[in-house]
């Protein structure tokens, strides 16, 4: 099976739009194409795989956190899964309902939340996530080891320079 590598319609009119402005296009392209295959992968992750388990990409992800590192103050927990206070609010009060996690107040603070997944919220990702990384595993089959690990390595790299521009 041939893959296409080659510009896209879509990147053609966006090329198009901007020429004018004397932009650099590489890096236009390069951002836009991480956009387009992280929403086309949530997309994909939603209807096929976590809507079943009552959860979006966004709950998939608050568990995933409490999953791997435990229980989090809802702060930490916010800033963890790349998310505002305010779409924590609303993401716990689905997973709560859900059973997925429970909330707690700080010992010695009772403004402060304390938030951690439920045995129920434990369960689901250890039958949930093989099945996600399936999903990762297709979405990368086309790509051999090597270009795997050179993906890898190129994201880490802008990561790096992000993180540095935000401190």
């Amino acid at each position: 099976m041939t893959t296409k590598t080659s510009i896209t319609p879509a990147e053609k009119d966006a090329h198009r739009k901007v020429r004018p402005l004397d932009l650099d296009l590489r890096s236009m392209d390069a951002v836009g194409n991480i956009f387009r295959v992280a929403n086309n992968f949530r997309v994909q992750a939603e209807r096929s795989l976590l809507q079943k388990h009552n959860l979006s990409f966004t709950g998939f992800t608050v568990m995933w956190v409490l999953w791997v590192w435990g229980t989090k103050e809802s702060y930490q927990l916010a800033q963890d899964a790349a998310l505002s206070k305010s779409n924590l609010t609303g993401v716990l009060k689905t997973l709560y309902r859900h059973g997925f996690v429970e909330r707690s107040a700080h010992p010695r603070d009772r403004r402060r939340l304390i938030i951690s997944a439920t045995p129920t919220g434990l369960a689901l990702m250890e039958e949930l996530f093989p099945q996600f990384n399936r999903l990762e595993k297709a979405a990368t089959k086309d790509l051999t080891g090597q270009e795997k690990a050179s993906l890898i390595r190129n994201l880490r790299v802008m990561l790096n320079t992000l993180e540095k521009q935000t401190g």
